[in-house]
Parts: C-alpha cells; structure tokens; sequence
C-alpha cells in the first residue's frame, strides 16, 4: 500500500508540474552544436528481454508483449521512474540491430506524445537528468531514418526538458539524484543549440556540489558503494563532454575524481564486483572499469579507511570490512546496521557476503535485509545495532538512528599476515558489552583466522551488564554469530559437527572451523541482489552462545583446504544476468 506523501513533497511534486507546464511554452533546440559520444553500459541480454516484452524494472517482471511500455501495468512507483529514466535506451542499443532501433524510436517518441508537455512521473530533475543524459548520447542511432517532423519534435522536447531542468535542478535531493540532474543539464548546455546559457551555471553548481558532497576519503555521506560508483560515473561524463566541448573542467570537480578512484578500488572485492554494504549491490557490469580508466587515476589508498571501509587483501582474496559508524540523518534512510561486518571473496567467486538490499522486494524485505543478523557479524539477542524510526516530513522513508557512535580501529602486519582489529559500542546502552573484532588474513590468502569479543570494559558498563544479566536470571546473553555464503557455495557439515567444508565453482575448497566454546549449525539463509525476482536462498554458518561474563571470546578459521591448489584456472561460466 503506498503511503501518503509528506507536504514537502507533495509541494515539490506540484512545482515540478507547475514548471514542466511552463517549460513547453518556452523556445526549444533547434539541434546539436555538438554530441557527446555514448559513454554509458547497455546489456545485451537485458536489450533482447525487452524485445521480446519481459520489461524488468526495480525488481519487477511484467511480462506483456502486446502493449506498449508506457500501456504497461505500473507494479510499483520505483518501476515507474525508472521507464521514465530511459537507462533501457543503453540496452536497446546494446543490441543495436533495426528492430531494437525501431523499438527505441517508437517508445521514445511515444513519451513526448503522452509526456512531453509536461504531464507524467518523469518530470522530476533527477528523472529529467538521467533522460537528457540517454536521449543526447543515443540521438544518431534514435534519429537515424526519422522524418523531419519527428526529428523537430525530438529537438524541441530536448529544449523544454532543459529549461525545466534550469529551473528546477536545486529541488533534486543532495548527492546521486542532484548529480544526475545537473550532469543531464551539462551535457544539454554543451549540446543543444539555444542551451548554451544553462551549461556555465551548471558547471559552477557541479563544483560546489563535488565540495559538499565528496569528502577528503573520496566518499560520500550515504557509505553505498554502488552509489559512489554512480556519482563517480557521472563526474567522468561530465568531464568527458566537457573536455570534447573546449571547455574547462573545474577544480573541485577534478579533484572530486581524483579522490575517489582510489577509494572505489579499495572498495573493490577480488571478482571486480563491490562490497555490497548501506543499501548498495555490486554495480553493474563493466561501468566500474570503464569509470576507472575513463578517469585516468591509477592511485590507490594507503593503508587506512576509504569511505569508512577497511580492506585487507593477499593472493586471490579480498576481504572489506564496515570499519565506521553508519550515516546518520538524512543520508541514513538506506544505511544498514552493519557495523564491523565484513565480506570475502577469492578470486571470481565470493565466499562470504552480506544479504544485500531487499529494496526491490518490498519494505518487509527492505527492512529486513538492513537489520545486524543480515550481516557477516555477530549480533547479542537478535538485535540490531540500530534502530529504524520514521521521521516526520519523510513517512515512506526510515532513518537509522541509535547506532554505534565509536568505532576505533587499527590495521597492522602481523607475524604471517595482515591483521585488522576493530570495536563499536553498539550494545554498550543495552548491555554494557562491546563487541571487538580481530581478523588476520595471512600473507598468501590462503586463510584467516578471526575473534569476536564482548567486553565489558568500564565499571558503568559492568553494571549495566549485571542488571541484563539480572533480568534473565543470569541464564547469560544470547548471541549469534553469522557467516551468511553466497549461493553459488555448495556446504556440507564435517568433522563430526565442528567444521564446514565449502566448495566454490572455482574448484576451491574452504574449510571453517571454531574453537568448540559455541554451537555451530548451518541455516537458511537469502541473498538479496538487483534485477532478480525474488530473494535467493542460500546458507549461513551461525555460532550461538551467551555470554556469562565480561569477557566473552569466540574463535573462528576460514581456510583453504591443503589439496587446493595454489593457482586455480577459474573457467565456469558465470549465471546469466537476466535469470530469476
């Protein structure tokens, strides 16, 4: 059921319209001064889905090959906004062929008849943005073959939805969506004949915008990954186009892509996907490296944090670890409770994950998928480290509040590797206990030995823990755990009980192991990605225990198996993108 909209955003919902209204009387392109080249990933797969009307959007699949796109029954408003973004033009024209090129034509042209003045979802600035961004860079292959008339009325739409973005830019929220609209306006301004006088201003805001928004780790207030590739992919667009153009990219801009190249290659698992952390999945294929070289930077972080994470990496394996507080505020209404949580991969094949996002499944799964036991940590009762409230002026939306404030960490070599040692005090309010983590990957990545710890460290915290204690008759705390796998791992329990042996596709073999103080089994679990219909079942090896006094410690082992071989030739075939 949707919920009612705030008076914030039913008053920009109105402004929007009122000035989509007012953009169409005003003098539109007449056409392009120049054209930026396509820079942006269409999937093939994706392309021929659509050809054949399975149109899969925001984690729905509505299978009708007999209407139109926009005669489609609409299952959410996120499915709605994203026909209206136009990203399926990169796919159309991924397969590239007359009938995709028809069909894009025919979808396109159909918007500016029912849309295009001014009436629809899409005239939203981010929306516009993104649409600008597709329509300008695909124009040769949209244009190819079209009549006069219909080439006119593809100008004058460019104008109007210019002009509206003129006006209308600063209602974008800060950060992805306000990135987009100004990058579409860019490319606008440089491209369409008559648009000019929009391009400087927007270069101006674009600058300001990489200052409030890019810290000096190159992240940005929300933590996601993927949201950071995003950004970071427009920034390279807009620099691209601006380069083509004779212009000047600004400073601040610059700099902005100087900063988080390097953080996105240490967010970076070993497969080339991202750590999937704060709402983010691992990115779409290929826009990573292409965003990467696009950029030009090659630098990579130092030891230390990036964008809050720590990595520590040998041989074939990534491990990437959430080492900060969440966002807070605003940027949190997508943060997860995910704190010292980490992720491994080896090689192409991702061992250890976190459930991931259940955005596009609805707020049950949403909610779920962000609280502590959806993520490679332990969690004391079951509970979060966070807590998930509405806030006024935003009810469809819930922030993150409660969580942990003090995150001290520290990254050094150890004897035969790389140890990172961390803490949160996340249930020191409830429970007066901290949770430390120390994990130490060894310098051929081959294993990794880790220890979680609950402490209660200060006499206050004592106290608290005895009243917890106190209050379930001093039958302990109970904690759990979790090692959530990804599904492509095939487990069998071993070892009478006491280890878990995991095969990857790889041909890699990882064992686990615990040090014999905690009860160990293998549950069900889910995974959670973009662009599938429904959650994927999976396992995780949960350690449950309760902690009986102040120092609670837990030891565990992930390592090869000696008969696996130094070098493996990861040949099998990856699941296609588009199965369910």
């Amino acid at each position: 059921m949707t919920r009612p909209e705030s008076t914030s955003a039913r008053r920009g919902r109105f402004m929007d319209r009122l000035h989509a209204r007012l953009s169409v009387l005003a003098r539109p392109a007449t056409g392009f001064v120049s054209q930026p080249e396509p820079r942006s990933v269409g999937s093939f797969a994706k392309g021929r889905q659509l050809m054949v009307g399975n149109f899969l959007f925001a984690g729905y699949l509505v299978a009708d090959p007999d209407h139109d796109i926009w005669d489609l029954e609409m299952p959410e408003q996120a499915f709605e906004e994203e026909i209206h973004g136009f990203t399926w033009l990169d796919d159309l024209a991924a397969v590239g062929d007359t009938a995709a090129r028809a069909r894009a034509q025919a979808w396109l042209w159909a918007w500016i008849t029912r849309y295009g003045r001014g009436r629809g979802p899409g005239w939203a600035p981010d929306l516009a943005g993104r649409r600008l961004i597709r329509w300008i860079s695909h124009a040769l292959f949209l244009l190819r073959a079209q009549e006069p008339e219909a080439s006119h009325a593809f100008y004058r739409s460019l104008g109007q939805q210019t002009i509206f973005l003129g006006r209308r830019w600063k209602s974008a929220a800060p950060g992805l969506p306000r990135f987009e609209a100004l990058t579409g306006l860019i490319y606008a301004g440089l491209s369409l004949e008559g648009m000019e006088r929009f391009a400087a201003p927007a270069i101006r805001a674009l600058g300001r915008e990489c200052v409030a928004q890019v810290d000096e780790q190159g992240g940005i207030p929300t933590r996601n990954p993927e949201e950071l590739l995003e950004v970071f992919t427009l920034l390279t667009w807009a620099a691209a186009a601006l380069a083509e153009a004779g212009r000047e990219v600004t400073e601040p801009h610059r700099e902005a892509i100087w900063r988080i190249a390097p953080t996105l290659r240490t967010l970076r698992h070993a497969d080339g996907g991202l750590a999937r952390f704060h709402g983010g999945g691992k990115g779409l294929e290929g826009r990573l490296d292409q965003a990467l070289a696009a950029s030009g930077v090659k630098s990579r972080h130092s030891d230390g944090l990036a964008m809050g994470y720590a990595r520590i990496s040998a041989g074939r394996t990534s491990v990437i670890i959430d080492a900060s507080p969440p966002p807070v505020g605003k940027a949190s209404f997508n943060a997860h409770a995910s704190t010292l949580a980490f992720e491994l991969t080896s090689g192409r094949r991702p061992l250890i994950v976190n459930c991931g996002s259940g955005v596009s499944f609805g707020p049950d799964w949403r909610r779920a998928g962000r609280a502590t036991p959806s993520h490679t940590t332990l969690s004391l009762d079951g509970r979060s480290t966070g807590r998930l409230t509405e806030v006024r002026g935003f009810e469809s939306r819930e922030m993150l509040v409660d969580a942990p404030q003090r995150v001290p960490i520290r990254i050094t070599h150890a004897s035969d590797g790389i140890r990172f040692e961390g803490g949160h005090d996340g249930y020191v309010k409830p429970y007066g206990l901290t949770h430390a983590r120390q994990l130490e990957l060894t310098f051929d990545g081959r294993g990794m030995a880790g220890e979680d710890m609950l402490l209660a460290l200060e006499e206050p915290d004592k106290k608290r823990f005895d009243k917890a204690m106190d209050a379930v008759q001093l039958g302990g705390i109970p904690f759990q755990l979790r090692f959530h796998l990804h599904p492509e791992v095939d487990t069998a329990v071993d070892l009478g009980g006491s280890a878990v042996s995991m095969a990857l596709r790889s041909g890699e073999i990882w064992i686990f192991r615990h040090d014999g103080r905690v009860e160990m089994s293998l549950d069900a679990s889910v995974f959670l990605e973009k662009n599938r219909l429904k959650p994927r079942a999976t396992k995780q090896i949960v350690l449950s225990g309760r902690a009986m006094e102040y120092a609670t410690r837990i030891r565990w082992s992930l390592s090869k198996a000696q008969e696996t071989p130094i070098s493996i030739r990861d040949l099998a075939p990856d699941e296609a993108d588009m199965s369910a």
